[in-house]
């Protein structure tokens, strides 16, 4: 992990596209900026990991329709 010291309106660029600019520091709070091309989805970490449990859940949700859809399938050949 590379840690970087900012301070208020100063910015990293990441890449070619994305820079990331400290707008507000308050107490423990630290407001961002993030610049980026719309086709890269940007999240918070939390928000995140429920979208990737969430699929995980639909993954298996279809392999279990597969199955089932396969039974039927067999019963009536």
């Amino acid at each position: 992990m590379l840690a970087l010291s900012r301070k208020n309106n100063e910015s990293i660029i990441i890449g070619n596209d994305i820079e990331i600019t400290i707008l507000e520091i308050k107490g423990d709070q630290v407001k961002i900026g993030i610049n980026a091309p719309k086709s890269v989805s940007i999240y918070r970490k939390e928000i995140y990991l429920q979208i990737q449990e969430s699929n995980r859940e639909a993954a298996k949700s279809e392999i279990a329709l597969d199955a089932i859809q396969n039974l039927f399938d067999q019963k009536k050949n």
